[in-house]
């Protein structure tokens, strides 16, 4: 029996991981390549292809290829397009649907990563009888995916919920967007090391980061520091917390939603980065709100909701 299938790619700026998902979000394959290996993207999806061609050489009878899901920076659901994404090797706008759909011949969708975890999440994860709810995505940057009535919130141009990219400090952190004071600045892995350093120049408490660089220093570490009751890593995942919980009071007041899932490395941080954030939340929301809305871990906090999510992104497309 042919099992119908649909390739999820997320595209990151180091690494790209690949998969192949059926409706019910079983993963018959996943793969991973290096990102910036490739200066051309057409030599990346040609890459990815040849992985996917070699898994498929001896399966040719079990599995039918439908379409390409792509989750990835700054990626515009209408255009098809990559567009000025200032984490990855390529510049400018970039036609990569039309890319993958030249060297697959199949139909192909694109939104941008944070997007198809929210997706992810709809379909696959705890969120599959909501309607209303906000995904958070904690990586290297962070990311948004808004879900208002059953529907992905695009905008009119295809870009609409980029939360990381709030202004939250006046003249704060420099951003790779090129603004300053933006959330991701505060709350991301990267966030957090520069706020573990900012700490280390303010404060006289001992920990074990004082013999640290900036460079070794992983998002990880934080978290079994904070568990192993160092005082600036607990220090540290409060202020970030703090960050977070106040700029999503902000947006469930635009929003209304059910449910606020967080995902990504620093979401497995659990109680060290929830707490904080739920009680920020709370006490900056209006009162209307108080109580109502859940933030919870993502369902597919260990499984890989990125690739996932653009499977399912293409799915919804077919």
């Amino acid at each position: 029996m042919t099992v119908e299938v649909v390739i999820g790619i997320d595209i990151g700026g180091t690494y790209t991981k690949m998969g192949i998902a059926d409706r019910s979000g079983n993963l018959y394959y996943e793969a991973f390549i290096e990102t910036d290996k490739y200066d051309d993207p057409n030599l990346f999806a040609d890459a990815i292809r040849e992985r996917i061609n070699n898994f498929l050489e001896n399966e040719k009878e079990k599995y039918k290829l439908m379409g390409i899901g792509v989750g990835a920076p700054n990626a515009n659901y209408y255009t098809g397009n990559i567009e000025f994404a200032p984490n990855l090797i390529w510049k400018g706008v970039i036609p990569f649907a039309e890319i993958f759909s030249t060297k697959f011949n199949l139909p192909v969708a694109i939104t941008n990563d944070a997007n198809a975890a929210a997706i992810g999440e709809m379909v696959f994860g705890a969120a599959q009888n909501m309607k209303n709810f906000l995904m958070i995505t904690l990586g290297t940057g962070l990311g948004s995916g808004i879900i208002v009535n059953g529907d992905l919130v695009y905008g009119h141009d295809g870009f609409a919920g980029e939360l990381g990219h709030v202004n939250v400090v006046e003249n704060g952190r420099k951003c790779g967007c090129g603004k300053r004071g933006c959330l991701e600045t505060y709350v991301s892995a990267t966030g957090i090391k520069r706020t573990v350093f900012e700490l280390l120049s303010s404060e006289t408490d001992e920990t074990i980061f004082r013999k640290t660089t900036f460079d070794k220093l992983e998002a990880k570490d934080i978290t079994d520091a904070a568990i192993a009751g160092d005082p600036i890593a607990k220090k540290a995942f409060k202020r970030t917390g703090i960050m977070l919980g106040k700029a999503l009071a902000d947006t469930v007041a635009h929003i209304s939603p059910q449910a606020i899932f967080l995902f990504g490395g620093l979401a497995k941080a659990g109680s060290w980065i929830f707490d904080p954030t739920k009680c920020a939340m709370d006490e900056n929301v209006l009162e209307i709100f108080r109580g109502k809305i859940k933030i919870l871990p993502s369902a597919l906090l260990d499984k890989n909701i990125a690739v996932l999510g653009a499977a399912a992104l293409v799915w919804k497309e077919i």
